[in-house]
């Protein structure tokens, strides 16, 4: 509180808020606090997939949309790192101060309607808040057709997240 020979400075006088004003006498409600974007993605989301299918010669077309989970299940360590479960496997990402996710390339098995195989996962995203978010994720690799041996392959999928 400021006596009245002082002049009233208004500001936020929390020594822990993000915008603190040590020359404040009179808080004026404005602190913000930092938002712990790791603590706000944990949790089960539902993912809405749009992906580019995989067009294989002789095969046809796979549906990626078809191969994605309704849900993921993120989880975080103390730190940046984020856990991602897509479909039994494990994906790791970084989230950053803005809520910025990025994907560091790991290869998963994913059933693609006739058995399992490796596909090259990397990508971002972005939390908006505690129940909205997205992902950009690619997925790559190669579909092994007899005859023609390995057909190399790049899709891309764009996923709304919400909770």
């Amino acid at each position: 509180m400021f006596s009245s020979c002082e002049k009233e400075l208004l500001g936020c006088m929390d020594p822990v808020a993000s915008n603190y004003n040590n020359l404040a006498n009179t808080d004026d409600g404005s602190c913000l606090y930092p938002i712990n974007w790791a603590e706000l993605a944990v949790g089960t989301w539902n993912i809405d997939p749009n992906c580019d299918a995989i067009s294989i010669p002789l095969l046809g077309d796979i549906s990626l949309d078809d191969q994605m989970p309704e849900t993921i299940d993120v989880q975080s360590d103390a730190d940046q790192t984020l856990y991602i479960d897509l479909n039994g496997s494990q994906v790791t990402g970084t989230i950053d101060d803005d809520g910025m996710i990025t994907v560091a390339p790991v290869t998963v098995s994913i059933d693609v309607g006739f058995g399992p195989m490796d596909i090259d996962v990397s990508g971002n995203g972005q939390i908006y808040d505690a129940n909205s978010g997205i992902m950009d994720l690619t997925f790559s690799g190669a579909i092994e057709v007899p005859v023609l041996g390995g057909i190399p392959f790049s899709t891309d999928c764009a996923m709304v997240l919400t909770k």
